[in-house]
C-alpha cells in the first residue's frame, strides 16, 4: 500500500514532530503532575485515540469542512478553550486538600484527553496539511492515511507517555508534601491555562 521508501522518509518526520513539545506533551505532563503516571498514561492513550479519529474525518474528507467553514472551526476551538479552563480550576480546588487518586483517576484522564485533542481543530487542519504529502494519488488513498495516522499516533504515544510518565513519577514522591501538593496543582493549572490561551489565540491557516 505505500512504498518502503516513503515510509522510511516518514517515520523520522513523523518521530520530529512528536518530540517537538506541543499541546499533546504538556497535557500529558499536566495530567502527570496531578494524578500520577497512570493518569498520564490513560491521556497519553485517549491523545492518541483522538489523533486516529482526525486521521479517520481526514480520510473520509469532513476536515475539509472545518477547513472550508471558519464558524465550525471557531466553534470547537472555543469548546476547547472552556474546557481547559475547567480543567486548570479543578487543579487549583484539588490542590487544597491532600488526598488519594480516586480509582477513575485513569478514566478521567482519558475522556478528558480525548476531548482536548478532538475540541483542537488545528489538529485535523494538520493532519491534512501533512499526511498527504506521503499519500500516493494512484492508489487506495484511505489505507494509506491509516497506516500513516498510525504511525503518527504510536510515536506520539510513546513519547508523550514517557513524558507524562516522568512527571508522574516525580509527583508522586512528593504527593505527601501539603506545599508541594499546592505547588503541584498550581503547575497543572497553568499548564491547562497555557493550553487555553493558546488554542483561544490560535488562527486558521
Amino acid at each position: 500500500m505505500i512504498d518502503l521508501p516513503v515510509l522510511m522518509a516518514f517515520v523520522p518526520a513523523a518521530l520530529a514532530l512528536n518530540l517537538t513539545p506541543g499541546a499533546d506533551m504538556m497535557f500529558c505532563v499536566g495530567q502527570g503532575l496531578r494524578a500520577g503516571p497512570k493518569a498520564a498514561l490513560a491521556a497519553d492513550l485517549g491523545i492518541a485515540v483522538g489523533g486516529m479519529v482526525h486521521v479517520l474525518l481526514a480520510g473520509v474528507g469532513l476536515g475539509a469542512l472545518v477547513a472550508a467553514h471558519p464558524e465550525v472551526f471557531h466553534l470547537i476551538r472555543w469548546v476547547g478553550v472552556f474546557y481547559l479552563l475547567y480543567l486548570a480550576i479543578q487543579a487549583v480546588r484539588g490542590s487544597s486538600i491532600i488526598e488519594q487518586r480516586p480509582p477513575d483517576g485513569a478514566g478521567k484522564a482519558f475522556q478528558g484527553a480525548l476531548l482536548v485533542n478532538l475540541t483542537n481543530p488545528k489538529v485535523i487542519l494538520f493532519v491534512l496539511a501533512f499526511l498527504p504529502q506521503f499519500v500516493d494519488p494512484s492508489r487506495a488513498v484511505w489505507p494509506q492515511f491509516l497506516i500513516l495516522g498510525g504511525v503518527l499516533a504510536l510515536g506520539g504515544l510513546l513519547v508523550n507517555g514517557a513524558a507524562g510518565v516522568f512527571a508522574g513519577g516525580l509527583g508522586q514522591k512528593l504527593l505527601g508534601s501539603p506545599r508541594f501538593n499546592r505547588g503541584l496543582g498550581f503547575a497543572s493549572a497553568a499548564i491547562f491555562t497555557a493550553l487555553a490561551l493558546r488554542l483561544a489565540l490560535l488562527e486558521q491557516k
